[in-house]
């Protein structure tokens, strides 16, 4: 089961959408701006992406720079930044039970779509 954490109103979110779709996996659609994750869960989506706190962040939204832009911030202080703003989380996230990608590029979507379906 892939998740894919969705903003509607994101171009590159949607392209994401769509190819899951298209590729008639079975999926599920989190809607993260509505259905916002808990600590834990955006802890343990990080330690799947491999990545920190910083690297997932948004920076170029206003919130970052009226807010966080400059400051030395903690990686429990980003994430609390992205779990207050979860906006500020970089779309879309897909998740798959042993793998998770950023979708930027689609190619990134293309290869967990790919490495998915050969389980």
């Amino acid at each position: 089961m892939i998740t894919i954490y969705h903003n509607p109103r994101c171009r590159k979110s949607r392209e994401a959408l769509e190819a899951v779709t298209e590729s008639g996996q079975e999926h599920q659609i989190r809607l993260y701006l509505q259905d916002v994750l808990s600590e834990a869960e955006l802890k343990q989506l990080l330690k799947d992406l491999n990545m920190t706190a910083e690297e997932l962040v948004r920076k170029g939204e206003a919130i970052w720079k009226s807010d966080y832009k400059g400051k030395d911030l903690t990686e429990d202080e980003l994430v609390q930044a992205m779990l207050e703003h979860p906006k500020l989380m970089e779309r879309p996230v897909l998740t798959t039970a042993n793998t998770a990608v950023v979708g930027r590029p689609i190619e990134n979507v293309y290869g967990l779509l790919e490495k998915n379906k050969q389980h």
